[in-house]
């Protein structure tokens, strides 16, 4: 049974771009000016006012349509499971922040308190990440050595913990300023330069140096903490080292806990459909480890390290030191990008998945205004984890609501229950960061997807995970950035250049390699750049296009003013019998590169006869530029010396589907002159060819079809092809 297939016709004319205009009047919408954005921008009324408003508290928004009977349940039961996973996850990342356990249920508090009301997402939670924790640990371990002081003004009668702490709040507190300028500055397209490669390789790096960095805690040994570059190699020569000095205890009951929460966290993943709440494994282990811990006084019969005294109830706030601004404002940016690069991605699938929109300016003001605010009462660097906000919004949660209520638990803890989690072993927290590192460690599996789809992002993955490994996030992710725009730039700068040919039958123009029925006009090439021409390219243009129509067109030029001066000086000499001597080595090259002077010669030139130059069997030739966004000036001059070279052979060039602002561009920049017209433009690629063969009619100059690897002689009437017999 044949399958019918819908048909279009089309009956109209034949259109340049010069003639398009003519016939349908184009509007010419003026552009505004710097000073009319700049007075729009100061202008102010009502309107604005309301929607300023909503823009910088978001709150009002979703709290205006909240709906309390369908949404306050599952907030409620949403926060109160994520809270439990949030406070565990605090203690977790605030070890790997080198900072005293309980300083992470900080985090977990204040930024949520600030996110609620200036944040647009309403499901991500707001918190310690363990990439984060992991910067901001390497910039504290190297201005607080375990073995000796580092000389900064203000750490004089602070113990360690509180010259951490202080190193810590103030490196976040400068991550939040940094992240608002960003917000103010309305540069929150800069995750754009962060792709999902990048962000892949990144985080998997991260977790391997999460997992070196806890192995100290599974293993019970002392190691100090290293940063810089390779730090991750000699943090595991100074484990190997003291390998024989391993805690049994430790160890056995790290190896448990993870073996029952892979298993649990497992099951939640294949049952979450059957399951109203996710089992809060890690809350029980961490429950059953305090009392097995305080039941056989882990810390004294088996010298095992347990949280220790918990801080009870909150401090007053504090200042940032000033010096440590100095000693980490290059390490505070990177973090500041990362952290609000994973909220802004992890939002913006779940703003997707529920029907909202999301602000990335608004969003780093929020981080930003929620990191200094945190910052002044001791909390580290704070974002997002995927776990915790997948657990928020699959538990039931709508809105921040739920955030605030996990929030809420946090404070519980901090102010009332702290005191029950001082016997818990490090070794349990160290346990549970590194059994959550699962998702992040299994990105290993992209790179032969990567390899085989997409070797430039393969290349970009690897590199940022190699380096991110061996120098260190910070260095790590300007590498990542660095290849990913140098992968950016290898892509336009060497594209795929392509000849199309007519699919018979159809106004369709295809690369002529994919189909094994197609058809050419000939003395007829189009030839396709899909890529922008710009200053690193427009020379790769001049090659791929020289290679196409296999020769050189200055050269040709030259060959042939070269034979026309030679048979000028036979005719001179013929004519008065005198002799003129003229060294053609010496011949300017400018005049050799000017258009083929034919006046005074008492024939027409014919430059396929049996002439020593070059024979050029092409007459036309079609540039296809659907895939060209912009043009700069050196493009432009690189392609306006391309097509003089042409026209100055004899070949003509025509422009197709040349965006409107690029035409608008070659028009204000002086590009057409008495060689290069406007009317060598055409709307589509179709109205081009068919122009060709109407001017080249009376040369009858068939067409090419091409079958099977063999071609087969057609001639051409107007725009139908028919096969000779």
């Amino acid at each position: 049974m044949v399958k019918l297939r819908k048909q279009y016709a089309v009956d109209r004319p034949v259109y340049s771009e010069d003639s398009l205009a003519e016939d349908h009047e184009k509007v010419y919408r003026l552009r505004k000016t710097i000073l009319d954005h700049l007075r729009e921008y100061l202008t102010w009324d009502s309107k604005r006012g309301k929607n300023a408003a909503l823009s910088l508290l978001p709150v009002i928004g979703w709290m205006r349509i909240y709906r309390v009977r369908e949404w306050l349940l599952g907030d409620v039961v949403s926060g109160i499971s994520t809270g439990l996973v949030g406070i565990m996850q605090g203690l977790s990342f605030s070890l790997m922040a080198s900072l005293p356990a309980s300083y992470g249920l900080y985090t977990a508090f204040f930024p949520m308190l600030i996110y609620f009301f200036l944040g647009t997402s309403r499901h991500i939670s707001v918190g310690s990440f363990p990439v984060l924790s992991l910067m901001v640990g390497s910039v504290v371990e190297r201005l607080v050595p375990e073995n000796g002081t580092y000389n900064i003004t203000g750490f004089e009668d602070l113990t360690q913990d509180q010259q951490k702490v202080l190193v810590a709040s103030s490196m976040t507190f400068l991550m939040g300023i940094y992240q608002l300028a960003m917000g103010v500055l309305q540069v929150g397209f800069i995750v754009v330069f962060l792709s999902d490669t990048l962000v892949s390789g990144f985080t998997t790096a991260a977790a391997v140096h999460i997992l070196v960095s806890q192995l100290k805690f599974v293993l019970g040994l002392t190691v100090r903490g290293l940063s810089g570059p390779l730090s991750i190699i000699y943090t595991l020569e100074k484990i190997f080292v003291q390998i024989t000095s391993t805690n049994i205890c430790d160890l056995v009951m790290s190896i448990l806990i993870m073996a029952v929460v892979f298993i649990v966290k497992e099951l939640n993943d294949k049952y979450k459909a059957k399951l109203p709440v996710p089992i809060p494994i890690e809350v029980v282990m961490t429950v059953i480890a305090c009392g097995v811990s305080y039941g056989f006084n882990f810390k004294t019969r088996y010298d095992v390290d347990v949280v220790g005294k918990m801080v009870s109830g909150y401090e007053s706030p504090i200042a940032p030191n000033v010096e440590v601004f100095k000693e980490c404002a290059v390490e505070a940016f990177p973090v500041a990008i990362v952290g609000f690069a994973v909220a802004f991605s992890v939002a913006k699938v779940y703003a997707i998945k529920n029907d909202y929109t999301i602000d990335g300016n608004q969003e780093l003001i929020a981080f930003g205004v929620s990191n200094i605010f945190g910052a002044s009462f001791r909390s580290f660097a704070a974002s997002t984890a995927l776990s915790r906000t997948a657990l928020q919004e699959s538990s039931g949660g709508k809105t921040q609501i739920a955030g605030l209520i996990s929030a809420m638990m946090a404070m519980i803890v901090t102010v009332a229950l702290g005191f029950l989690l001082e016997p818990l072993p490090t070794s349990v927290l160290g346990a549970l960061v590194i059994v959550n590192l699962k998702g992040m460690l299994m990105q290993f599996r992209e790179i032969p997807y990567l390899w085989r789809r997409d070797k430039p992002d393969c290349v970009v993955w690897v590199a940022t995970f190699l380096g991110a490994t061996l120098l260190g996030l910070d260095l790590g992710l300007a590498v990542g950035v660095g290849v990913n725009l140098l992968s950016v730039v290898f892509r336009t700068q060497f594209p795929r250049c392509s000849v199309l040919a007519n699919i018979p039958g159809t106004d369709l123009y295809k690369d002529r390699k994919d189909y094994t029925q197609i058809s050419e006009p000939k003395g007829v090439l189009i030839f396709r750049i899909p890529s922008p021409l710009f200053f690193a390219n427009i020379e790769f243009f001049r090659d791929k296009l020289v290679e196409a129509i296999g020769f050189n067109p200055l050269r040709v030029l030259r060959k042939r003013n070269k034979a026309l001066r030679k048979i000028k000086k036979l005719l001179q000499k013929k004519g008065d019998g005198a002799t003129e001597t003229t060294d053609e080595s010496r011949m300017e090259v400018e005049e050799l590169d000017q258009p083929s002077d034919l006046r005074g010669l008492p024939f027409r030139m014919d430059w396929t006869g049996g002439l020593s130059v070059p024979r050029v069997d092409l007459h036309s030739l079609i540039l296809d530029f659907s895939a060209v966004s912009f043009l700069d000036i050196s493009a432009l001059k690189g392609l306006k010396t391309a097509l003089k070279e042409l026209i100055r052979i004899e070949v003509d060039v025509y422009i197709v589907s040349c965006d409107a602002c690029i035409l608008e561009k070659l028009h204000s920049c002086m590009f057409f002159d008495e060689e290069i017209l406007s009317s060598m433009f055409f709307p589509t690629l179709h109205d081009a060819v068919l122009h060709v063969q109407d001017k080249h009619k009376d040369k009858r100059p068939g067409w090419v079809v091409r079958e099977a690897n063999h071609a087969i002689n057609t001639s051409a009437c107007n725009d139908c092809v028919t096969i000779e017999n």
